[in-house]
């Protein structure tokens, strides 16, 4: 007995130092029961996050999960905007709600050209600690699902961002499971960004097709709109990989003050708009002799056909 109580003892010393090696929540011990029966439970994470409105956490089955992939798409490299702010919200989300806070980008060289970089004044004003960001550019897109897929079994990150480009063939079902296994296993989300790409298939738990939506004007602290102004970004959502039948569409604005999700309203004429052109101008009287004339056409010279 004495000889098995030291092995599990070396047993669990040894899983503690993989854990922090790799950067997992270590093995608890239970310390009610005697030491050659003792049992092992790790620290769970919560499966989901909610997004706080009724019908998108019913769409989602509860909100988005933590162990699996979500993937956000545009049709675009125009709509880049859209699908970078509404992830980049996503992570906000997941960062206030999970334990832990540091996330990374792992950006495309090809769509940093066209998109532009994370801006970190920017990533601050829009609900996120930059202080626990981190950003990668890898040269190859097999470097780039390696850091994945590295960050991802780590268990260190509260998400990981791949922002790819279009459908590659380096990045197909095969190397889609391989992430979400590695996500399923550390209960860790990856963000799968896909500027310009089609639908596919992959092993996403949920996909969206992101677009820009028109904005809001700002709300006042007295509640009227300022008019001419604009509020919060606002995202035009399609569900489009999920358990409903069929796609559903949601218009959603990103509250960066308290990070949270809202659903954008109609847009309304506001009492302090202003009526007709705020840049005028001058009013000129009309011409004493009338519009020019349309001018004669000049002599028409014919050609040869060349064959």
């Amino acid at each position: 007995m004495a000889k098995h109580a030291t092995a599990q003892e070396r047993l669990f010393a040894l899983r503690k130092t993989i854990a922090k090696l790799e950067g997992k929540a270590p093995t608890l011990v239970s310390e009610e029961q005697p030491q050659g029966e003792q049992k092992t439970k790790r620290i769970r994470f919560p499966h989901r996050v909610a997004m706080g409105l009724p019908d998108m956490d019913a769409a989602l089955d509860g909100g988005l999960p933590l162990d699996g992939i979500t993937e956000i798409r545009t049709s675009a490299m125009r709509n880049a905007g859209a699908g970078s702010g509404f992830v980049l919200a996503l992570a906000a989300l997941i960062q206030r709600q999970a334990e832990a806070s540091a996330l990374l980008w792992i950006g495309d060289r090809f769509s940093n050209s066209e998109a532009g970089l994370p801006y970190p004044v920017g990533l601050a004003q829009y609900g996120l600690k930059i202080k626990h960001f981190l950003q990668a550019t890898p040269r190859k897109l097999e470097e780039a699902l390696w850091l994945a897929e590295t960050a991802a079994a780590s268990g260190a990150l509260a998400a990981t961002i791949l922002e790819i480009r279009g459908n590659p063939s380096a990045f197909g079902l095969s190397e889609s499971r391989r992430l979400s296994l590695r996500a399923k296993a550390a209960r860790r989300p990856i963000l799968l960004l896909r500027h310009a790409g089609e639908e596919e298939a992959s092993s996403a738990v949920f996909r969206f097709r992101a677009e820009p939506g028109p904005a809001s004007e700002r709300v006042l602290p007295n509640g009227a709109m300022l008019g001419g102004s604009i509020g919060f970004p606002a995202f035009r959502l399609t569900l489009e990989k999920s358990r409903n039948p069929a796609p559903l569409s949601f218009t959603l604005e990103w509250n960066s003050r308290d990070r949270l999700f809202i659903l954008a309203q109609p847009p309304e004429s506001s009492c302090l708009s202003i009526s007709g052109s705020t840049h005028s101008g001058t009013g000129l009287p009309a011409p004493a002799d009338g519009p020019d004339r349309t001018p004669a056409l000049g002599r028409l010279v014919a050609f040869g056909r060349a064959s």
